[in-house]
């Protein structure tokens, strides 16, 4: 059974460690923010400026002054800090954050990364994902398994223009979770959704990849 967004989000945030400085992608990942577990101290960092960001606002509570990059609206956190976009920036190119988790169109079996253009459709750009992926220390990639025409997206070479070459270090799919070890041998199945084969997530994969021996189901408790 293929993974909810908020099982996508409660997966992802056990990459978190605690002490751990991290940037959230828009879309799923912004969900990881709710699925902090209990008793880590985990600072999340955005791009606009800030730093101490909390879970979504309950409805009625919103401050509209108050959003993250992708203009969603958040809370703060006792100890949370304001600053500028350039800051935050310095933040990121100086390797001071430790895991970004973003969404993607497409992940080549190398760890290359397309997640911000498909051609012929307006975009505004490709933000902060370009210095995320060169700067931050890991990049975990969450997202469905394929795209709305059923088609993979893990590949074995992006089609779509990239945002950065050989930078994922995991992808967690809707089906699956997978290690890119970057070493020319493909994927490595790690992880499957629970009553998902091997035989699925291969006919689902266009990339090349392997099954992990240790191989075992996403436990979401």
């Amino acid at each position: 059974m293929a993974l909810t967004r908020e099982e996508l989000a409660m997966r992802a945030a056990q990459e978190l460690r605690d002490g751990f400085y991290v940037n959230l992608g828009i879309g799923i990942p912004t969900l990881v923010a709710n699925y902090i577990p209990k008793g880590m101290e985990i600072v999340l960092q955005s791009e606009n400026g800030m730093l101490g960001m909390g879970p979504f606002p309950y409805e009625g509570e919103e401050d509209p002054d108050l959003v993250n990059a992708g203009k969603q609206t958040i809370t703060a956190l006792p100890g949370s800090s304001f600053f500028s976009s350039a800051d935050s920036f310095g933040m990121i190119r100086g390797g001071h954050i430790d895991l970004s988790i973003l969404g993607a169109m497409e992940v080549s079996e190398e760890g290359d990364l397309a997640n911000w253009m498909i051609p012929g459709v307006m975009v505004k750009g490709m933000g902060g994902a370009m210095d995320l992926v060169a700067g931050v220390r890991r990049v975990v990639v969450v997202m469905e398994h394929c795209n709305k025409k059923g088609e993979s997206k893990l590949l074995h070479k992006c089609k779509l223009p990239l945002t950065g070459k050989g930078c994922v270090d995991l992808i967690i799919t809707d089906i699956a979770v997978f290690e890119v070890p970057g070493d020319g041998t493909g994927l490595k199945l790690i992880e499957l959704a629970p009553g998902v084969t091997v035989d699925e997530v291969k006919s689902k994969t266009k990339a090349t990849m392997t099954v992990s021996p240790q191989l075992r189901e996403i436990a979401l408790a």
